[in-house]
């Protein structure tokens, strides 16, 4: 089983984000939410994610730090950035935190 977590400040995104992993995948992943950064790194030390979908832009800590947190605690964590923002410099400091992909906002479930 695949663990995911996803942060958002958005609760339609996550809304939309878990109804299509559960929709696809069923039972093979569990999901968990949350609606900051700092919530993020607090669900992902109990959790412990395979994956992290994190938005960049949310109250309190942004989505890069939290990632910057979260690998700390976890280096195998694979990490996906989710914006609506197309800043490259966002892009650039994902990826050289480790992120594997760099999303914008809406998402296509494809």
């Amino acid at each position: 089983m695949y663990k995911i977590l996803i942060a958002d400040d958005e609760g339609i995104v996550t809304d939309s984000l878990q109804y299509i992993i559960e929709k696809n995948f069923g039972s093979e992943c569990q999901v968990a939410i949350a609606k900051n950064g700092r919530q993020a790194i607090e669900v992902a030390e109990s959790f412990q994610p395979d994956m992290a979908l994190l938005d960049i832009q949310m109250p309190g800590i942004n989505g890069l730090k939290a990632m910057e947190e979260i690998r700390a605690q976890n280096p195998r964590v694979k990490t996906l950035i989710l914006t609506a923002y197309d800043n490259f410099d966002y892009a650039k400091e994902a990826l050289r935190l480790g992120a594997v992909d760099y999303l914008m906002k809406p998402i296509n479930k494809k």
